[in-house]
């Protein structure tokens, strides 16, 4: 029986991973195995592990690495603990194959332990570009140490291959988050304000906003911008999701849940809606805004505008729904009247999700399934001919 390990940090994350997961746990042929680590262990991220258990998976470790802190001497040294607890993990489970996703420092550190105990890696969403974040070096690094790639565009697929990665090891499967909207159940928009204790209205916006981490101190004066512009459209209802664990988040967190205290019967403020309701929030709201990776790949299927603010997702192939916007005040003013408009609205409602492919959780089930792993740890560059 091949032993499947899923690695997971977040709730974000394990909300796109579940699908699969269940898949493999389902499969008589597969044995699932779950580390969950970082944000998930944290109190002051929820100890999401707990939706985990309530969905009905085992988690086979718990790998602790999250320190109280976001500088980056925290965040350098939280990579270093969260290295020394995936060996010991590796150790005792003893997996054929490890399955990430995306491009976490935490991760980093699983892919990097896994190298010294000649463990494949498959990796989900590799190719991608993030300018503004640390989390575009980490995906590349990720990648050169992963052994099969699952990309969620044709372009990205390419880009891997770029990286010298061998083609036959390269499939384009679409994005595993897209086919999550087909395929969770999602609520009414009575039952959804009672779960989240906080009304909608006609009009309402959902936003996310992570520190740019390749940029220094900067998350402050953006966030602050961000919120001054959101109260000249003082009719519209606001759903923060609070930043990750990243460098600057907590800043980030304390400015939101500041603004949020002043205006409590227009704005709330969770640390993550889960998938469901996430998922559900997305078909009430008018538009999306800020600079999460969501709003690029995900929205763009409810038929609704995302406002991407900065510099963050730069680089992202994005749907025509999607409007690009810089960090001021008045950028981010501008911004929301476009995706606000009713010509905006008309648009988004008729894209094509560019993300968007049939049967990607069966596509990377079959191949986790039933690919070769024996040598797959070796590796040979994949030279490209340049013209």
């Amino acid at each position: 029986m091949r032993k499947i390990c899923v690695v997971t940090g977040s709730r974000a994350e394990y909300g796109l991973l579940s699908g699969l997961m269940r898949a493999i746990q389902e499969d008589k042929e597969l044995q699932l195995q779950v580390i969950a680590t970082n944000m998930h262990l944290s109190p002051e991220f929820g100890l999401t592990y707990r939706e985990i258990e309530k969905d009905g998976f085992l988690i086979d470790k718990k790998v602790q690495m999250l320190l109280s802190s976001d500088t980056p001497n925290a965040t350098a040294k939280s990579v270093g603990l969260a290295t020394i607890g995936f060996a010991d993990a590796y150790e005792d489970l003893q997996p054929d194959l490890i399955v990430v996703l995306g491009d976490r420092f935490e991760i980093l550190a699983a892919v990097s332990a896994a190298l010294f105990f000649k463990i494949p890696v498959a990796h989900l969403h590799g190719g991608e570009i993030t300018e503004g974040a640390y989390d575009d070096s980490i995906r590349h690094a990720i990648t050169k140490m992963s052994h099969l790639h699952f990309t969620s565009t044709e372009a990205y697929r390419q880009r891997v291959i770029q990286l010298g990665e061998q083609p036959d090891r390269v499939f384009y499967v679409g994005a595993i988050g897209v086919e999550n909207i087909k395929r969770v159940s999602l609520m009414p928009k009575a039952e959804l304000e009672e779960s989240i204790h906080f009304v909608l209205g006609e009009k309402s916006l959902l936003v996310t906003y992570h520190p740019v981490t390749l940029e220094n101190h900067t998350a402050a004066d953006q966030c602050r911008n961000l919120l001054e512009a959101l109260d000249a459209f003082p009719d519209y209802k606001v759903i923060f999701t609070l930043p990750n664990s990243d460098t600057d988040g907590r800043i980030i967190i304390r400015l939101i849940n500041e603004y949020v205290s002043l205006r409590p019967e227009r704005c709330m403020a969770v640390p993550s809606l889960g998938l469901r309701r996430y998922l559900s929030a997305l078909r009430y709201v008018s538009a999306v805004v800020g600079n999460s990776s969501s709003g690029i790949i995900e929205v763009p299927s409810f038929g609704i505008p995302t406002l991407d603010i900065g510099d963050r997702q730069k680089g992202r192939i994005a749907a025509e729904s999607v409007w690009h916007c810089g960090v001021t005040r008045q950028a981010i003013m501008e911004g929301l009247q476009k995706v606000l408009s009713p010509s905006w609205a008309a648009v988004a409602k008729n894209v094509q999700n560019p993300y968007d492919k049939e049967d990607t959780i069966a596509s990377i089930h079959k191949i986790i399934r039933s690919y070769p792993l024996e040598g797959l740890e070796k590796k040979s560059f994949y030279n490209i001919c340049l013209r």
